[in-house]
């Protein structure tokens, strides 16, 4: 394979000389970061550094000779699918969960923090490394729910009990887990043997009760864009008066005439490889709420963690790859690159979000505390 002239990056002022293959210039030129996915995972191009490619791709380096166009074929069938069909209603609600988090939890359980088993963003400050970060997010979101012994618990989308775990054993709460996922739900049973916590595998859309306070952390990507008002009312429903809903979520602005092509690109392929029929949510989404009775208390950001996190998941991912290749073959190893070091692009450049939203169900007189 003959390689483009080197280019040197000074990303997190670490100066990285970076080879560029002719053909990812072709690939990417064709079809955009989608394109540019899939010549990889067929093994079309190599390059010594995947995350400094894709940053530099993202942010228009004009050292590499690329134009994202904003409109294709591709992405106008995606934007008719997306706003004509419901694509997480009935069984297509657990797609992704058969797709994805389905996979095995060999592969998650080498990849994740070994404490918690978190497959969301961590909580960087002041934390030595992966297992502390997401402690540290999972500790941040109790204190943020102002959580106390004998209060009920929703935590929807509860993947393996990380946070239903955390906050039972050591706020003395009784936690309500639901999941699609049946990988995660026989995990997360076994890890709150003898704890007050009850996990489902039911669709939130499903769901009723009554709780003291409601967390969702990272999961409303799952829901699409035409039942992010069902999932705020199911949570308005359940939650009882003067209670709060903790919501971490990745937000962008997505596939409008406003969004960016180069994300829009990667979003599809995310789509179609990683998160089938996902939709990451744009600001006044998760803001809209508080038309109704969700009165938006607190708003954190910290996008940057994320990129962390990502780092720190390819690293142990790679490292484990030995232990995994007989079971996923080349190809998956491939593709769960890209997918992790283009988000590690995505967050590093800030063109996608991370936060953490505190809601109060008709507002907490005298104001709310908030906490970092």
């Amino acid at each position: 394979m003959q390689l483009a002239e080197n280019l040197v990056s000074d990303t997190d002022n670490v100066t990285i000389d970076l080879v560029v293959p002719p053909e990812v210039i072709e690939a990417a030129t064709r079809g955009g970061l989608y394109e540019l996915g899939e010549s990889y995972m067929r093994g079309e191009w190599e390059t010594n550094n995947l995350f400094q490619l894709l940053f530099q791709l993202v942010t228009g380096d004009a050292r590499i000779p690329v134009t994202f166009r904003k409109f294709s074929p591709r992405l106008i069938g995606s934007l008719i699918k997306d706003r004509v069909m419901n694509l997480q209603v009935g069984r297509r609600a657990f797609e992704v969960a058969e797709k994805h988090y389905d996979l095995g939890n060999d592969l998650f359980s080498k990849m994740l923090d070994a404490s918690s088993m978190s497959y969301t963003c961590g909580y960087w400050r002041n934390a030595r490394d992966l297992d502390e970060a997401q402690m540290n997010k999972i500790d941040l979101l109790c204190k943020k729910l102002k959580l106390k012994p004998g209060m009920r618990v929703l935590d929807i989308g509860c993947g393996w009990a990380n946070f239903a775990y955390h906050a039972a054993q050591n706020y003395g709460v009784s936690v309500v887990g639901l999941t699609v996922s049946k990988e995660q739900a026989a995990f997360a049973r076994e890890r709150c043997q003898g704890l007050p916590v009850e996990i489902l595998i039911q669709d939130y859309q499903t769901f009723s009760g009554s709780f003291d306070c409601i967390v969702s952390i990272e999961m409303i990507e799952a829901v699409g864009r035409k039942n992010i008002p069902t999932f705020f009312a199911m949570v308005e429903r359940c939650l009882k008066e003067r209670g709060l809903f903790a919501l971490q979520v990745i937000s962008a602005e997505t596939f409008s005439l406003r969004s960016n092509a180069a994300l829009d690109q990667f979003i599809m392929w995310l789509q179609h490889r990683i998160f089938p029929n996902g939709w990451i949510p744009s600001f006044p989404s998760i803001i809209d709420p508080a038309r109704g009775n969700l009165v938006v208390e607190d708003l954190h950001n910290f996008s940057a963690d994320y990129a962390t996190t990502l780092r720190a998941w390819a690293v142990n991912f790679e490292s484990a790859w030995p232990s995994l290749r007989a079971k996923y073959g080349d190809e998956f190893r491939r593709m769960w690159l890209y997918y992790l070091q283009g988000c590690e692009a995505l967050f590093t450049a800030r063109m996608v979000q991370l936060y953490q939203v505190v809601y109060s169900k008709g507002g907490i007189p005298g104001g709310y505390e908030a906490v970092r």
